[in-house]
């Protein structure tokens, strides 16, 4: 299964995970939304910068998956805690994804930079920051 999954512009996301200080992405709700139990290992991700130009920059392979159970507030920024090395969070990232009750935590490999690709969104209603998109060939414009 392909991702497509937007990465923080102004945190630098994409830099960090290129240059291999980030490890791991993070993504959380109240309830189990995307990619809850969405992403496996194997899966391949691509990212895309959430500034607006519709690029694919870069992609990984989803070496591990960890969905949380329901977490207290404490228990979700502990586990935030726990794996900042990995996932190098800016001050308003934390900020956005400690005290969630439900953490997906997805460490990546083989990171490298794609020529960028221009995808096609509008099958996807409701803009999130997770498309879970099948094939990527599917959603490339040509």
């Amino acid at each position: 299964m392909d991702h497509v999954v937007y990465v923080d512009a102004k945190a630098g996301e994409l830099e960090k995970l290129l240059a291999g200080t980030k490890k791991m992405v993070v993504r959380g709700a109240t309830g189990r939304k995307l990619p809850y139990g969405r992403v496996k290992p194997g899966d391949r991700l691509f990212f895309i910068r959430n500034s607006g130009d519709g690029m694919v920059r870069a992609r990984a392979v989803a070496a591990s998956v960890f969905n949380s159970e329901k977490l207290s507030e404490a228990e979700s920024c502990q586990l935030i805690d726990a794996n900042q090395e990995v996932l190098q969070l800016s001050p308003v990232e934390i900020k956005r994804w400690a005290g969630k009750r439900y953490l997906v935590l997805i460490e990546v490999s083989d990171v490298s930079p794609l020529e960028p690709i221009e995808i096609d969104r509008s099958g996807y209603g409701n803009m999130d920051d997770w498309l879970p998109v099948g094939d990527i060939e599917s959603v490339k414009v040509r």
